[in-house]
C-alpha cells in the first residue's frame, strides 16, 4: 500500500482546446489568404490548403466533442 493519494482523472470534454485549436487554424488561413500569389510562387502554396484543412478538421472535432458531451450528459 502507497502513501500517495489517488490521482482522479479531470473530467474535461474536450470542446474548449478544439475550438482554440480550431481558432489558430481558422486565423492562420484568414492571415495567409492575401498572400496566396507569394506563397505559390515560393512553392509554399500548400500552407493554405494546411490551414484550410486545419479548420475543417477542428469544427469536425467541435461538433464530435459537443455531442459526446451531450450524451455524457444524458447518463
Amino acid at each position: 500500500m502507497s502513501d500517495e493519494p489517488e490521482v482522479r482523472p479531470l473530467d474535461v470534454d474536450g470542446v474548449g482546446i478544439v475550438s482554440a485549436g480550431t481558432a489558430v487554424w481558422a486565423l492562420a488561413l484568414v492571415a495567409l489568404l492575401p498572400f496566396t500569389g507569394r506563397l505559390r510562387d515560393a512553392g509554399h502554396g500548400w500552407w493554405i490548403g494546411m490551414c484550410a484543412a486545419g479548420t475543417a478538421l477542428g469544427l469536425f472535432g467541435v461538433w464530435y466533442c459537443r455531442r459526446r458531451r451531450a450524451s455524457l450528459s444524458r447518463r
